[in-house]
């Protein structure tokens, strides 16, 4: 009998352990079409008719197939010349940031470096002490002059405080060795950084970019401040955001009108705004699955170390 009561409390264990990976499945599987289906839904909007869409309802795939509302939106040349603009911005805003603040993050990492504390502690006060919208326009339009120009999307973007505590804390983990076999052998800073450092920073520093480049690609608000007036200097996100703008008075304008059936045939704003989120969203996607493996390593890290 005794035998037997094992028996079966094993049998029970093994059915508990094999009915849960069916259960964790089934569980995953429900997150993961709750989380695609409203990706899988806006794509399916933007390349439906403008008029079919407005009655709703459209599920995982374009009731009535258009490309009408990607062809209004490629249809201005312009759109390229926002499209160089906001990859250019994105890739020296990314490449210079990250060069900048790990320099940086290396130099307050030094035990030996007796202004650490007091550097590292003022720049964290910016995160919590900012002097506002009005007189950082003053300074940025007026001080440095760098109002219509492209190097108003870069300069003040070359450094994140944010950024550099966490590649910091990612430093501050490696072994003091490395530094000090590099010091023994005649190392100066720059190469200690550059040949010893730096190489065992790519988690972090693909996390780092990561969020700068994310930040980059889809701003939009420093283009309305400085460069509104300069058309050739307009990123993506503003010329996008402008013609969903265009695209919605028209609508509510061809509404008032007896023409309003034939105006809103082809587009809406709501297959408008559908396509111009998928435009938007299409590049940072496609880049993520290569940076996704750095970026949780780098982010568990940073955020295990004090």
């Amino acid at each position: 009998m005794i035998i037997n009561a094992i028996t079966r409390k094993r049998n029970r264990g093994f059915r508990r352990r094999s009915i849960f990976p069916l259960i964790n499945a089934a569980v995953m599987i429900l997150i993961m079409f709750i989380t695609l289906y409203p990706v899988l839904n806006t794509i399916a909007i933007s390349f439906n008719d403008g008029t079919d869409a407005v009655r709703g309802g459209i599920g995982l795939w374009p009731r009535v197939f258009s490309m009408k509302s990607y062809e209004t939106i490629f249809q201005d040349e312009i759109i390229f010349n926002a499209f160089f603009i906001t990859i250019s911005r994105t890739v020296l805003q990314t490449v210079l940031n990250v060069i900048f603040t790990s320099m940086l993050s290396f130099a307050l990492s030094r035990r030996e470096y007796v202004l650490r504390k007091l550097i590292t502690t003022a720049m964290v006060l910016t995160m919590y002490i900012n002097a506002g919208l009005i007189p950082n326009y003053l300074l940025i339009q007026r001080t440095l002059g760098l109002g219509r120009s492209f190097w108003v999307y870069i300069i003040p973007t070359m450094f994140s405080c944010f950024n550099m505590i966490v590649t910091r804390t990612y430093i501050l983990g490696l072994p003091d060795a490395l530094v000090e076999s590099g010091r023994i052998d005649g190392a100066g800073d720059f190469y200690l950084f550059w040949r010893v450092i730096f190489p065992l920073t790519m988690p972090v520093v693909a996390t780092v970019a990561l969020f700068v480049a994310v930040g980059a690609w889809n701003s939009w608000f420093d283009t309305h401040l400085y460069n509104a007036g300069k058309v050739q200097l307009h990123t993506l996100q503003y010329l996008l955001k402008m013609k969903l703008a265009t695209t919605t008075n028209s609508a509510n304008a061809a509404m008032t009108t007896a023409d309003a059936a034939a105006s809103t045939t082809l587009t809406t704003p709501v297959t408008i705004r559908a396509a111009i989120t998928v435009i938007s969203a299409a590049p940072i996607v496609v880049i993520y699955p290569f940076l996704q493996r750095y970026f949780v390593v780098g982010l568990s890290v940073g955020s295990i170390k004090g």
